[in-house]
């Protein structure tokens, strides 16, 4: 079942001299075919990486170094790895968006000027106090200038990543760090510019003035490439790519300030960063250069920078200097700590728990690629030497190494979610408003999730309030974003959203009086998409989240097979909801049936599977919600073991209830059919569910997931099982071998914290890794 030899010798010709170098192939045959993998491309690149092959290690190996880096090699490293920063910086200025430094509030700026300030004052008076006993190039203003804000200034390239690879994007902390960080990072600019100023003064006035016209004349050029880049994205016809020749254009111009950012004295990686700030945000453009370069910077261009770094790493060169470098070990210490407990001292200041406040005092911690580019810098300037260049690698490798584990140690972005109060359709209280939070990920989705809400029977006494989320992948930016419609300030760029909200807009006006929609988007990567939906259940005290599963049809229509990450944020949201979830299997024949019901029949039957359990006795209270309505016909099929084998007694006792209940509810309503079938393993179980679909069409098939199912029930049935997140029955009733057109609501009921441990495993199964290669 488907479901259920010759290197660098020389010699001269006619009085000129030719150089005969071997041409390295790509792929060895292996080591077994007597062949030297040393030689070959593709290994040279896998190796080409990281202190391990630099002089530190293997690098103090004449023979290693000789095969590693024959002749030139070492040249082209540095260039490709200096291309790899260029390029690095470039995308993330793209990605970063300036609105949103007027958009924070007093937390992050209070956060971010205290966590520079605090560490780059105590840096100038300890390098102020010692200056006398510094090295003659360190002593120099300009120098200590850049120690204190290189030491003070967290980088915003580096913080995201980290932040992302922690899945930490959607958190409050991961919000609250980016947003400070970029603030951090905007001083960070202009104490950069005014290190390379007073440097150039020192050596004349007159080298400050041409690096000043030089400043000025590139930001001229950058600034006039805005305009132009402006008129693309307005020449671009809408939900059309960017054409690819203004993708290679700016590519080129990237190379072209960072050439001259390099030649007029400035840094050589700042033009580029400039010149990604200056690029429209999102879509087409910003988006466009994202996904076309993020893959041949990140997984080619920066190894070699990650070589670079390795080979002017000289652990060795240390011994011997410590009496030298013991003074700018102190200075780096010192402004760590004092970050550190700045921070702390402002987030308690607003009251934060102390658990996120560490948690974001070591998240502000962090180093990376962008320190390490400006120890490089320091170095072609002959300010520090290979000893403190290696120091200060080794530092903030260990820093960051130690700060990680920690972070994960003491935030989890989920434990918010974990509340103890019920919050499901079977505890809520009749003739009380319904809390429901319905996730959309295109316009495919809204017409069955509309349609799912008119035969769910909202009325006067027992209202709906649903908080519709928009769900989009977010692309061409770093920081998520999360948009209430109902107080938007600004336009939204994505303008697939007017479609989703005029239908919407169109049913609330049919059903004014019983539905109340309220409109959000969240534009985020997949990864952490969860926590937007897991907190908007949170904050608006939700019951429901109805969630969308991506299935082809049987009409053979290849819009969306089986989407990996949808999937995955299901997966995610089942295991952190702090409310009951229902997956909407939408085939199609749920939207146009129950959409043009008047001309086909006045009553639509659905189908509820009873098989006990919490998730089960969650789905038949929401199918007691449709019993309400008049066009619907509802037939509940109770699956008992026989003699009442592998039932658990309390289980059983809460089933009986319900159904009871359920029974009495509903005596008088002929619309309604309870039945009971006695099976003894799984093969009885999928023969009774065939014979009750070829009996009987039903528009929508409702059952619960998985929890407190007799396993007697579905022995033998979970090997044919491949969406784990409908659980087996969900999944076999969706299954093309079933042969139903019927749409499934697959339904879990609310997981309190002790009960959480039913689902931990379930992450791993549908880890982003798992399904969509962009996830990680």
């Amino acid at each position: 079942m488907a479901k259920v030899n010759a290197t660098g010798s020389s010699q001269k010709i006619d009085q000129a001299q030719f150089i005969c170098r071997e041409i390295h192939n790509t792929h060895p045959s292996g080591i077994f075919y007597g062949e030297n993998p040393l030689k070959y491309s593709f290994t040279l690149l896998l190796l080409e990486g990281g202190i391990i092959i630099g002089p530190s290690v293997l690098g103090r190996n004449k023979q290693f170094a000789r095969h590693i880096f024959p002749d030139n090699a070492t040249f082209v490293l540095k260039n490709v790895g200096l291309i790899g920063f260029v390029y690095f910086l470039f995308l993330a200025g793209v990605k970063i968006d300036l609105t949103m430094i007027r958009k924070a509030g007093k937390k992050p700026w209070f956060t971010a000027l205290f966590g520079v300030m605090v560490p780059l004052v105590t840096v100038v008076s300890i390098a102020l106090g010692v200056r006398k006993s510094l090295d003659k190039e360190m002593a120099r203003p300009s120098s200590i200038i850049g120690f204190s804000s290189a030491f003070a200034i967290t980088s915003y390239p580096v913080l995201y990543q980290i932040i992302k690879e922690l899945n930490l994007l959607n958190s409050e902390i991961g919000r609250l760090a980016l947003s400070t960080v970029m603030i951090s990072d905007f001083i960070g600019l202009h104490f950069m510019a005014l290190f390379e100023f007073v440097r150039q003064w020192e050596e004349a006035a007159i080298d400050a003035l041409w690096y000043a016209i030089s400043f000025v004349g590139i930001m001229l050029t950058i600034v006039g490439a805005r305009q132009a880049m402006i008129w693309v994205v307005r020449t671009t016809p809408e939900g059309k790519p960017v054409q690819q020749v203004y993708v290679v254009a700016i590519l080129v111009l990237v190379m072209v300030v960072a050439f001259a950012s390099d030649v007029s004295g400035l840094a050589i990686a700042n033009a580029p960063m400039w010149l990604g700030l200056m690029v429209p945000n999102g879509q087409p453009l910003g988006a466009t250069l994202v996904e076309k370069t993020e893959t041949v910077v990140i997984e080619i261009l920066m190894p070699f920078s990650f070589a670079l770094v390795g080979m002017n790493t000289n652990v060795t060169s240390m011994s011997g200097q410590w009496s030298r470098m013991v003074l700018l070990l102190v200075m780096a210490i010192a402004a760590y700590v004092t970050k550190f407990v700045a921070i702390l001292m402002t987030s308690r200041f607003f009251e934060m728990p102390i658990r996120d406040g560490l948690a974001l005092s070591l998240v502000m911690s962090l180093r990376g690629q962008l320190e390490i580019l400006i120890f490089l810098m320091w170095m072609d300037l002959e300010i520090i030497q290979d000893p403190y260049f290696t120091m200060l690698v080794l530092l903030v490798t260990m820093v960051t190494a130690l700060a990680t584990p920690l972070i994960q140690i003491l935030y989890d972005p989920s434990r918010p979610y974990m509340v103890n109060k019920r919050r499901a359709v079977q505890y809520t209280p009749p003739n009380t408003e319904l809390h429901i939070v319905a996730c959309l990920h295109d316009q495919e989705s809204v017409t069955g999730f509309v349609n799912l809400l008119k035969v769910s029977n909202p009325t006067v006494s027992s209202p709906f309030c649903v908080y519709v989320l928009r769900l989009i992948e977010f692309a061409g930016r770093a920081a998520p974003v999360f948009i209430d419609h109902d107080n938007q300030t600004q336009a939204f760029e994505h303008t697939s959203f007017n479609p989703i909200h005029n239908a919407l807009k169109l049913f609330q006006e049919s059903y004014c009086d019983f539905v109340k929609f309220h409109l959000f988007t969240s534009v985020s990567p997949i990864r952490t998409m969860y926590q937007d939906i897991c907190e908007l259940a949170l904050t608006k005290k939700a019951t429901l989240i109805i969630l969308p599963f991506r299935k082809e049809s049987l009409d053979s229509r290849t819009e969306v097979v089986n989407d990996g990450g949808i999937q995955s944020v299901n997966a995610n949201v089942l295991s952190h909801a702090p409310c009951s979830v229902g997956i909407l299997v939408d085939k199609g024949s749920f939207r146009t049936q129950i959409a043009n019901y008047s001309m086909r029949r006045s009553s639509h039957n659905f189908a509820v599977l009873f098989f006990g359990g919490a998730d089960a006795r969650e789905a038949l209270a929401y199918a007691d919600k449709m019993a309400g309505n008049s066009e619907v016909s509802i037939t509940v099929l109770r699956f008992l073991s026989h003699n009442g084998d592998g039932d658990k007694a309390m289980e059983k006792k809460l089933d009986d209830g319900v159904v009871t209940w359920f029974w009495v509810k509903n005596e008088g309503n002929e619309r309604v059919i309870y039945k009971e079938v006695v099976v003894r393993n799984g093969e009885e179980t999928v023969a009774a569910i065939q014979a009750m679909n070829r009996s009987e069409y039903y528009d929508l098939w409702i059952v619960g997931r998985k929890q407190g199912i007799n396993p007697v029930l579905i022995e033998g049935m979970s090997s044919w099982s491949q969406n784990h997140e409908l659980g087996v029955i969900g999944d076999l009733v969706t299954s093309d071998d079933f042969s139903s057109n019927a749409s499934v609501l697959v339904v879990q009921q609310q997981v309190l914290r002790a009960q959480e441990r039913v689902l931990e495993s379930l992450l791993g199964r549908f880890s982003c890794s798992t399904y969509t290669s962009e996830c990680t």
